[in-house]
């Protein structure tokens, strides 16, 4: 991947595996929802969304892709947005029908974290564009 000679060995294999979990759990839930089976289309029904199979569907294809485009390395940062964008909605939804905050509705915020931390310490171009700086001391006269 470019941008992997600058990034220390030890921050590249964290980066992998923690994308590497997220692509996993990704994998698994866009195949579930491609075979709508009875809990998908129930939560659905659930959550507000029309529960037919060509809806599971749709968002299984739609987990699947932006899934493809964060796990290939050239598109990895469009991959991450469109996922973003996507657990957005995941949260809206969860947070419109009143699910419980911690487990259901900020889910999407842990996999967001996942996933950019993931990149971040995958891909040094991202330090410059998303910098953790240590606190310096300012060694002047306060």
């Amino acid at each position: 991947m470019a941008g992997d000679e600058e990034t220390p060995k030890g921050m590249r294999i964290a980066g992998r595996l923690a994308s590497g979990l997220v692509i996993a759990f990704l994998v698994l839930d866009g195949a579930v929802k491609m075979v709508p089976i009875a809990p998908v289309t129930e939560t659905l029904a659930a959550l507000g969304y029309p529960s037919d199979a060509a809806m599971a569907r749709l968002l299984g294809l739609l987990t699947l892709a932006a899934t493809v485009l964060y796990a290939v390395p050239r598109t990895a940062c469009l991959g991450a947005i469109v996922l973003t964008g996507y657990l957005g909605g995941a949260m809206a939804t969860h947070l419109r029908v009143g699910s419980p905050a911690f487990s259901h509705t900020l889910f999407g915020l842990y996999l967001g974290v996942m996933i950019w931390g993931g990149l971040w310490l995958r891909d040094a171009r991202l330090h410059a564009l998303l910098p953790i700086r240590r606190p310096t001391s300012s060694g002047g006269s306060g």
